[in-house]
């Protein structure tokens, strides 16, 4: 039986920081005020890996906070060159959110309730990688549950000291293979 590979990808920093990596504005939660710390690092090469990423995606598995960010700047972008547009405003998405019922961006289902249990099912039910990009409550709820098949990170060399992180203290302890990708 094929199973939906499910595959985190995220920007970090060495200490682990994921949140806010591309603007001042992009998520203050929590007072965090340390966002923008990837821009002076941003580089093609970087630009070509996440590109990468999405075209391996057959789907995308997004929280509230980051499909609000995501969709003012990728839903109007109509270039059919540009891979991360295409994948973002064509392949199915799936929403999680209890306060977001009808979204409109296109092609987007919302999952509520049992987060753990409805994805567990979306991966039963085909073949593919369905990507969580960003969506730090989700991404953390996916490991705990075991639903994690890979992990695509990229890590910057700066420290920015406080804000969300991949893995909180207090996660279970956990090991991970990493391939040769030589």
């Amino acid at each position: 039986m094929s199973v939906v590979r499910l595959t985190v990808n995220s920007f970090l920093s060495m200490d682990g920081v994921m949140q806010g990596p591309g603007g001042a504005d992009e998520d203050r939660s929590n007072g965090f005020d340390r966002g923008g710390w990837l821009v002076p690092m941003a580089d093609e090469g970087m630009e070509e890996v996440v590109t990468g990423w999405f075209r391996q995606a057959d789907a995308l598995l997004l929280g509230r906070s980051t499909y609000q960010m995501m969709q003012p700047y990728w839903e109007p972008v109509e270039d059919p060159t540009d891979v991360v547009a295409e994948a973002l405003n064509h392949l199915p998405k799936y929403l999680v959110s209890s306060t977001v019922t009808e979204p409109s961006w296109r092609n987007t289902t919302v999952i509520s309730g049992d987060v753990v249990r409805a994805v567990a099912e979306l991966k039963d039910q085909g073949h593919g990688e369905l990507q969580v990009h960003g969506s730090h409550k989700l991404a953390q709820a996916l490991y705990a549950a075991g639903l994690v098949d890979e992990y695509r990170l990229l890590i910057f060399p700066v420290v920015v000291g406080s804000g969300k992180r991949l893995f909180e203290d207090g996660c279970l302890p956990s090991s991970f293979l990493v391939p040769d990708r030589r």
